[in-house]
């Protein structure tokens, strides 16, 4: 009888325990890998992981804390409901790699590209490539991916100088659906990063966390209908 009673209990502990077992991660997010000679790898240990704990921790997403690293071209890019491409030089799409990241896009994936100083004379070419009929347009500070969880009221924060100039959010949106952002002088990358990276302050290090938040949000959670798209 004794043996039935500590088996029993043991079971109950069993059960109890399993009850407070994380769940798995609901999805991944990936940093695109392409050619030509750009450094996609410029922020690769530190800048996703941060972003990906900081929403885990404070939008209270269940992302794997591990990022996926996957080729514009491959079939395992469907995967992932969120993508980002960073890095300083030369980007070169193939027409295969052009095809799949286009119908990716249609598709429902969503890229956010980060300038990492360097990177715009290559990447609008080759993200024209993609969506021949879109050009890029700023995105009003009015707009829903500055008002998620945390509000910037006058755009994205400016993280590194680069040229010193204003930082610019830009979109494609194809049938109203915003596909890309692209965050222009403003380098959210990096900002992502640890510190002993680019010893970004805390406060600087944090509107960097809060605005990748944001578009994490707006991406995967809050991404309006067509209607509340102004082009």
């Amino acid at each position: 009888m004794k043996r039935i009673i500590l088996f029993s209990f043991a079971l109950v502990c069993i059960s109890a325990f399993s009850s407070f077992t994380p769940p798995a991660p609901a999805y991944q997010i990936g940093l695109l890998k392409y050619n030509g000679g750009g450094d996609w790898y410029a922020n690769l240990e530190t800048s996703l992981p941060n972003l990906i704990k900081f929403c885990n921790e404070n939008l209270k997403t269940n992302i794997n804390p591990e990022q996926a690293i996957v080729d514009v071209g491959s079939p395992e890019l469907f995967n992932y409901p969120f993508v980002h491409i960073t890095g300083h030089g030369n980007i070169m799409f193939s027409l295969q790699e052009t095809e799949n990241l286009r119908k990716y896009l249609i598709g429902g994936g969503f890229l956010e590209i980060s300038d990492n100083y360097g990177i715009d004379k290559f990447i609008r070419n080759q993200m024209k490539k993609v969506f021949p009929e879109l050009d890029f347009v700023e995105l009003p500070f009015s707009h829903p991916i500055y008002h998620q969880k945390y509000d910037f009221p006058n755009g994205l924060p400016k993280i590194h100088e680069h040229d010193n100039k204003a930082p610019q959010g830009f979109a494609l949106i194809y049938e109203g659906r915003v596909v890309c952002f692209y965050d222009y002088e403003c380098d959210l990358g990096d900002g992502w990063e640890s510190f002993e990276v680019h010893k970004d302050s805390p406060e600087t290090h944090l509107k960097a966390l809060k605005m990748g938040a944001n578009i994490i949000q707006y991406a995967l959670m809050g991404n309006p209908s067509k209607a509340d798209v102004k082009q």
